[in-house]
């Protein structure tokens, strides 16, 4: 299992936007996606403008080669861009216990 977590700079003022856009339509996108297991958001406390998602994964090849490189992702995106400010950082994370 992979842990993917991507931190979201999101323009203030649009992060209720971002989230209701993310719980619907992002998730109608991510349930079809191959090996896709959950979602879980956070919205940052001291910076309520940072959102974070942690995406499960039962592969690392099921996010950045299955979902990433196919028309899934371009839909994904379509939802979430328009209410970035800066790019996302995203990383992969394995299990260890």
């Amino acid at each position: 299992m992979i842990l993917e977590t991507a931190l979201i700079h999101v323009i203030p003022g649009k992060e209720a936007e971002f989230i209701a856009a993310v719980e619907s339509n992002g998730m109608a996108i991510l349930e079809r996606a191959e090996g896709f297991l959950g979602l879980d958001i956070s919205q940052g406390v001291e910076r309520p403008s940072t959102i974070m998602l942690a995406l499960l994964w039962e592969t690392l090849e099921d996010h950045t080669e299955k979902f990433r490189g196919g028309s899934l992702f371009t839909d994904w995106r379509a939802v979430i861009s328009p209410f970035f400010s800066q790019p996302p950082h995203v990383e992969h994370w394995e299990p260890r216990s």
